[in-house]
């Protein structure tokens, strides 16, 4: 999909809103930004500053341009013209309508808009629009200028085409959209994320294994696998020749009494406090800052090992 129209609206800059303005910046688009929290473009231009490194490793686009971020007061000067608005407000039900409503009376006719909501159902806010056909979730995955996955959900009101021209914006951009068919809480990264900090957080609740012992076990045990593949090719390739047929012929009877004995959990002051204290133990006297720094350059390594490797 190769927009002639280069104008990009981002609506909400925080961190998801910078992220996501940097990455379009540096694929060569126009980038009309606006937040109403005082301060918002000082902090939107210092983020994109930081993110940029990491965006020329990965690698520019013609035409990518810091210079072509613009800053804007007013939401309807910011998309007014744009072809595409994403959307990063907070994570409320009536504050996502009242922004739907007001980019949908400036944004031109045929401008999409996509939230990047990671838990409101769409059809709960598309009907503040006017035009809700074309409003849909375009969900990332922090960071969205590093980490390629978009979820793409479209509400009762969403057009299949507007279904299909955010994939195919999504795609032509570098990430890696999938379709979600129906809508559900947390759409599906985070529900799969939410089922493991289920167990996990069950398991320190017990007092099974610590919360350092939680990390280490997905970091250099599973994790290591999915970042590589999927759960399910992971089962393919652990069956050997029979795949994943034959793994769960053998493994199935086993992974349903572990289903069966999976813990509840609820989160109360005193838990929190437990896990918060085991991740203070965790890090010892390291910078979180300097870890966070280490996982992305970890992350652009991996990446780019990913990207040449014709079957991952």
């Amino acid at each position: 999909m190769v927009e002639t129209n280069k104008k990009i609206a981002v609506v909400g800059t925080g961190v998801i809103g910078a992220s996501w303005a940097a990455h379009f910046l540096a694929h060569g688009f126009d980038v009309a930004a606006t937040d109403p929290a005082q301060g918002a473009e000082e902090r939107l231009r210092t983020l994109v500053d930081r993110f940029w490194p990491a965006l020329e490793r990965i690698g520019l686009k013609e035409g990518a341009s810091r210079d072509r971020l613009r800053f804007h007061t007013s939401l309807a000067d910011a998309v007014t013209g744009a072809f595409l608005v994403q959307e990063n407000g907070p994570e409320r039900i009536d504050i996502k309508r009242a922004l739907i409503a007001e980019i949908d009376a400036f944004a031109p006719p045929d401008a999409l808009i996509a939230t990047s909501s990671s838990g409101i159902v769409i059809s709960e806010i598309q009907d503040a629009a006017k035009h809700p056909e074309r409003v849909l979730l375009g969900h990332p995955f922090n960071p969205p200028h590093l980490i390629p996955l978009v979820e793409v959900i479209g509400g009762r009101l969403t057009s299949e085409d507007a279904i299909a021209r955010a994939m195919a914006f999504y795609d032509s951009v570098g990430k890696k959209a999938i379709h979600i068919r129906k809508e559900v809480k947390g759409h599906v990264a985070n529900r799969l994320q939410a089922a493991l900090w289920r167990e996990a957080f069950h398991l320190v609740e017990e007092g099974v294994v610590s919360v350092s012992d939680i990390d280490t076990a997905i970091a250099y045990g599973p994790g290591l696998r999915w970042a590589l593949l999927g759960p399910f090719m992971n089962l393919e390739l652990s069956g050997g020749a029979g795949g994943i047929g034959h793994m769960l012929e053998h493994l199935g009877p086993p992974i349903e009494s572990w289903w069966k004995d999976l813990g509840d959990v609820s989160l109360n002051p005193e838990l929190i406090g437990r896990f918060a204290q085991g991740v203070k133990d965790e890090l010892g006297d390291r910078d979180i800052v300097e870890v966070q720094a280490e996982r992305d350059e970890v992350l652009l390594a991996l990446l780019a090992l990913k990207d040449k490797a014709s079957h991952l």
